[in-house]
């Protein structure tokens, strides 16, 4: 009988997150377990090195949160609630979140467990738009709304827990709701409907970024003049990444609030494109802010996984886009059939027939919602995860400098205009949808001519030498302020290294076999460049009997998938787990949850020859048990079992594992990790620096 377990011990977090997260099966009607409002706990570290990062990234690569079900199609009708009150009398703004009422909104204490919430969640908005999982630490997203959401920090709480993610509060600093002035006490007055909105907002910083941290900054209402002093307080507070998912009709005044309101250099301002078809809105027509339109985002069977057209419903519903009357065109804009400012600049998912997950509890609870209000805080959070924007600059112009790293929209329109553009999708720039959607963080950064410094590595070609042979290899860089550089390398030959200071690679090959090399210059402000080429190690020796060379490819890992075969996540560069060398490492199980983990890689030893195969394990488990295997790894060639390890094998450090398969010589058989790990507390299997060598 399996003995019982002492309660109270520290779990894994990325035990948590499997739990926190089964697998998502979504449909219209279905909606997440998640703790009471208010009940989320705060990230619980028990890999050692587990951090925020960590716990986030884990949360976002974890396979099972990759399924997503679409409650809707693009361009699909649906029945949908303004959540605030329309107003366009000017100097009024309204807010732009729409919440889907076909689907029926549930507290999450009624949810059956094990359910996940209907809507995009963080993991696919990662993989819809190809987002780093482990940026945005340090830094801050401003969300800017009118009135008071009491529920917010709890509501958040719940949405974070849900996901896996790690807590967001008032307590560890992460989050902050504050007035126009900037008071944490004397708060505007409560209203139903901007709570819905204020929750769509923090929850999709935290979707993209969740290593950010939010402010949330509350007008007393919803009038410009109260609006613009938020802005400028969620500035004052150090948000170098501001969120606006409200607007109205342009008024010829309006361009005075410009100055007042929203000229912040090396602050990136994102404001939503509107939810009304064609027709420019304000403030998304300022010179000085990121306009953000609006997108159908589906799932696809192309390269990408996803696809994306202009968000339009009807006449009345969908993007808001088009050239300003009033406003002057930034330089940096280069469309040629509006004289002055046009929106949008660049898009993201607003189509509420393929929305996203919210936790409300004003609107009852899991909610899914639409409209531009969820695609401004998306790409706020994308400038987040770029980085801190030049001190001088206005980063709206960024994607105009690197339209290559969006995803170009170029099907769908929002309505009818006499210059198509303004309102029809095409290759390359339009109104409806600007450069396009995320594609990474790239289209975020400064670069070029655009302010902010940039390095540049050249690429020295493929390498090639012979075991014992000495290298001298100079890796050039420069810098385009002519700062000073530091260099890294990973995937290098074994005896190989690189000097930080010099960017010259020298050593001793000793094994043979083909490498990926990426090599990495850094300056001082941060920015990198890097180039990546093959590195072949061939063998010195000759005459007869067997060539000495390296038979698995990607041995260390440090080219990700590349050669081997592996379940999601496996293979990484979290830093949860120490890798053995380099920064990757294939990290198996750890969830403290039944899971099955695998790694493969099919390879032919040759007749004749003397192979070995040996590898480095790291067991890191939460076991206490000195008697009972809960958790297994086995290690197989082909039908031959070499060794199997468990929880009972734990041990600080790595231990280097070798084997004798001179018997399979003249077969094609495939090496095999296998990780079972039973339904509590994790054991992790980690293994590098593998090698099957001959002789």
């Amino acid at each position: 009988m399996r003995e019982s377990r002492p309660s109270g011990r520290t779990r894994s977090a990325r035990r948590l997150l499997a739990v926190a997260f089964p697998a998502l099966s979504l449909t219209v009607a279905g909606f997440a377990a998640a703790p009471t409002a208010g009940a989320a706990q705060p990230a619980v570290a028990a890999h050692p090195q587990t951090s925020k990062v960590t716990t986030n990234n884990k949360a976002l690569t974890d396979p099972k949160r990759q399924t997503f079900h679409s409650t809707g199609k693009a361009g699909q009708k649906v029945p949908t609630t303004h959540v605030c009150a329309s107003d366009h009398t000017p100097g009024h703004a309204s807010c732009f979140a729409q919440r889907r009422t076909d689907i029926k909104s549930k507290l999450a204490a009624a949810i059956t467990p094990d359910a996940t919430p209907s809507g995009l969640s963080p993991a696919n908005l990662h993989s819809a738009y190809n987002l780093p999982t482990a940026a945005g630490s340090g830094m801050t997203v401003g969300i800017v709304d009118a009135y008071n959401d009491p529920n917010a920090e709890s509501d958040l709480a719940t949405y974070r827990s849900q996901y896996g993610l790690s807590a967001c509060t008032k307590a560890n600093g992460c989050f902050k709701q504050v007035s126009q002035t900037g008071s944490t006490t004397s708060l505007p007055t409560n209203d139903s409907g901007w709570a819905g909105e204020e929750m769509l907002d923090i929850d999709m910083v935290s979707a993209v970024c969740p290593n950010c941290n939010i402010v949330l900054v509350e007008a007393n209402s919803a009038t410009d003049a109260d609006l613009g002093t938020a802005e400028n307080e969620a500035v004052a507070l150090g948000a170098k990444f501001v969120s606006n998912s409200w607007g109205g009709s342009e008024d010829s005044s309006q361009t005075t609030e410009d100055t007042q309101y929203f000229k912040h250099p090396g602050v990136a301002i994102t404001v939503s494109a509107g939810d009304e078809g064609y027709g420019a809105e304000y403030p998304a027509t300022s010179q000085y802010v990121t306009a953000v339109g609006g997108t159908a985002l589906n799932t696809a069977s192309n390269s990408r996984g996803w696809s994306e057209s202009v968000w339009n419903t009807s006449s009345t519903e969908g993007t808001g886009s088009g050239c300003s009357a009033y406003d002057a065109k930034p330089s940096w804009q280069t469309d040629t059939g509006c004289s002055k400012r046009m929106e949008s600049d660049v898009s993201a998912v607003a189509d509420p027939a393929t929305g996203v997950a919210v936790y409300d509890t004003y609107s009852g609870g899991w909610a899914v919602y639409g409209g531009t209000s969820a695609s401004s805080p998306i790409i706020a959070s994308v400038y987040a995860l770029a980085g801190t924007p030049g001190s001088s600059d206005y980063p709206a112009k960024y994607p105009y400098s690197h339209t290559s790293n969006l995803n170009d929209v170029t099907s769908g329109s929002n309505g009818s205009c006499t210059t198509a553009y303004y309102c029809k999708a095409q290759t390359g720039y339009d109104g409806p949808t600007g450069w396009g959607t995320p594609n990474g963080t790239a289209a975020f950064t400064s670069g070029g001519s655009t302010g902010g410094n940039t390095v540049s590595v050249t690429n020295p070609g493929s390498q090639s030498t012979t075991t014992g042979s000495s290298v001298s290899l100079s890796v050039k860089a420069s810098d385009s302020a002519g700062a000073a550089l530091t260099y890294s390398a990973s995937g290098l030959p074994t005896g190989l290294s690189i000097n930080s200071s010099t960017g010259v690679i020298s050593g001793t090959a000793s094994t043979a076999g083909t490498y990926q090399v990426t090599v990495t210059a850094t300056d001082s402000t941060g920015a990198t460049g890097s180039a990546s080429f093959t590195w072949t190690v061939s063998t010195s020796g000759g005459g007869g009997g067997c060539t000495s060379t390296q038979l698995l490819a990607n041995p260390g890992f440090e080219s990700g998938n590349t050669g081997w075969t592996a379940s999601s996540g496996v293979i990484t560069n979290d830093t949860g787990e120490a890798a053995h060398g380099g920064s990757y490492k294939a990290w198996m199980d750890g969830y403290g949850t039944a899971h099955t983990d695998t790694l493969s890689q099919s390879v032919t030893i040759p007749a004749g020859c003397k192979a070995t195969l040996s590898f480095y394990l790291h067991i890191d488990s939460a076991e206490t048990t000195t008697s009972t295997a809960y958790d297994k790894l086995t290690v197989t060639a082909g039908s031959t079992t070499l060794a199997s390890y468990s929880n009972l094998n734990k041990a600080t450090g790595y231990a280097q594992k070798t084997f004798d398969l001179s018997s399979l010589a003249g077969q094609t058989v495939t090496l095999k990790f296998n990780g079972v790990e039973d339904s509590s507390l994790q054991t992790s299997f980690v293994v590098d620096d593998t090698s099957l060598t001959t002789s």
